[in-house]
């Protein structure tokens, strides 16, 4: 899988320097190697993704939207292997051929694994830019 190819960071900056890094140059397998398996992605208002959904969502939009981002841990809350991110982001890209100007407030929740390497467990892009209705989030349990 391609978690064991790829290097993880052991510091919540250096992870989202490493996403970056993926994201701008179109490495959908580095930006999928910084989430656990059955992370949760929220990269377009009320349209959760987890597993394989999520990664097939990420290598579709990186190899379509001819996409570059800028994002900055803006603070961040650790406990443990736990951390509760907030990131600053913008992002330049296309959609249908049509140039897009994207931003926004992320809150993201990553786990350190066994390894010491961060990983997202939720990557919530749009967290900050909403308010959004509760059931446009995620599907409640039960």
């Amino acid at each position: 899988m391609a978690l064991e190819k790829h290097a993880l960071a052991s510091d919540i900056d250096t992870h989202q320097e490493m996403f970056n890094v993926a994201f701008n140059a179109g490495d959908a397998d580095a930006v999928n190697a910084l989430y656990v398996d059955d992370a949760v992605g929220l990269w377009e208002p009320g349209k959760p993704v987890a597993g394989q959904e999520r990664r097939d969502y990420v290598k579709h939009f990186i190899a379509t939207r001819n996409a570059t981002v800028e994002a900055t841990v803006h603070a961040k809350m650790v406990h443990g292997d736990t951390a509760m991110v907030v990131v600053e982001w913008t992002m330049d890209t296309t959609r249908d051929g049509v140039y897009e100007k994207l931003g926004g407030l992320a809150v993201d929740v990553l786990q350190r694994g066994a390894d010491g390497g961060w990983r997202y467990v939720i990557d919530n892009a749009y967290a900050g830019n909403g308010p959004w209705p509760a059931e446009s989030s995620w599907p409640a349990e039960g």
